[in-house]
């Protein structure tokens, strides 16, 4: 399980070099990353799936899109004291500029959007 979070970041970093996100923007490709990481382990840990990662920028917007054969949609939960884990989907709502999650005939797909900051303007 680990191991799948790390081969999608070790791509994912791949992929924000060629769009030269971790020079001009390194703290975004940072958050990038962890929602990366944060979104696969919940497929795998809370889905029990494979996880499927695909990477679309579209000039203003990197969609990172994460699918997992559970239909059960993930709930952001706010951060507690009590308990260990929990606080993915809360995380990467707020490195994320937005976030969705889009149900499908087998699993869902969940969908963070980022923006580099010169592009957050527009």
């Amino acid at each position: 399980m680990s191991t799948g979070a790390k081969t999608a970041r070790d791509w994912t970093r791949g992929h924000l070099d060629t769009l030269g996100w971790t020079s001009k923007a390194p703290a975004t490709a940072d958050a990038v990353l962890l929602a990366v990481s944060e979104l696969v382990t919940n497929a795998h840990v809370h889905a029990r799936s494979d996880a499927q990662l695909v990477l679309t920028w579209d000039t203003r917007c990197l969609h990172v899109a994460v699918h997992d054969s559970s239909p059960v949609l993930p709930v952001a939960q706010a951060p507690s004291a009590e308990r260990l884990g929990g606080r993915g989907m809360f995380l990467v709502d707020a490195l994320a500029d937005t976030l969705r999650t889009r149900p499908c005939p087998d699993g869902k797909t969940v969908i963070a959007c980022f923006r580099i900051p010169d592009e957050r303007k527009n």
